[in-house]
């Protein structure tokens, strides 16, 4: 069975991809892995910031390395919160946080403006060197208040096109089937395949 590393300590982001994986990969995370440095986010896009993550960390194992970096963008937003969405309330801001002032950003905003997607950007790496990178995204729209108690992040904003229920509301069955890490994720299992 492939070994797969994913370079993060992000335990929802783990259970996610062994999910989508269905056990056709051996995957483990950072946390098998406590000597493995923070890798800082210092790219201005989430390719740069998933190869920095990949390529460090695989300079340091023999393994393949598997890095992701997502966010929302939200178009009456210019973007963002983008690359800063874990931390746009602040460098220690929490998922409550977080969602409260993406709220606030978007108060008086009609909901037919309220348009975002989900990114997703993944790199595989080994020894060092980028071996592939993946993109995978998924359209929506923000809600005027949380709904639903599952998932994480911005998930109890979020409502995917074609769905009435926010991510939270959903469940993981249905979200880890056409969330963005979903799409780029198929894409790296294909790729990986491809490379048997």
């Amino acid at each position: 069975m492939k070994q797969l590393l994913l370079a993060t300590r992000n335990t929802h982001k783990t259970e996610e991809v062994v999910a989508m994986l269905k056990g056709c990969f051996k995957v483990a995370d950072l946390s098998t892995f406590p000597d493995a440095p923070e890798v800082e986010e210092t790219g201005v896009t989430f390719g740069e910031n998933s190869t920095l993550k990949a390529v460090a960390i695989s300079n340091l194992c023999q393994s393949l390395v598997l890095a992701d970096d997502s966010g929302l963008e939200v178009d009456a937003l210019q973007g963002s919160p983008g690359v800063y969405s874990a931390r746009f309330a602040g460098p220690n801001a929490d998922d409550s946080a977080n969602n409260q002032k993406l709220l606030t950003e978007l108060t008086g905003v009609p909901m037919e403006q309220r348009t975002a997607r989900f990114r997703c950007v993944m790199v595989v790496a080994r020894s060092g060197v980028v071996l592939g990178e993946f993109e995978g995204s998924v359209e929506g729209r923000i809600l005027e208040e949380s709904r639903g108690t599952g998932g994480f992040g911005y998930d109890p904003l979020f409502v995917p096109e074609g769905h009435a229920q926010s991510f939270a509301e959903l469940g993981p069955g249905i979200k880890n089937g056409l969330s963005h890490r979903a799409r780029a994720m198929k894409e790296v299992a294909e790729w990986l395949r491809l490379k048997d």
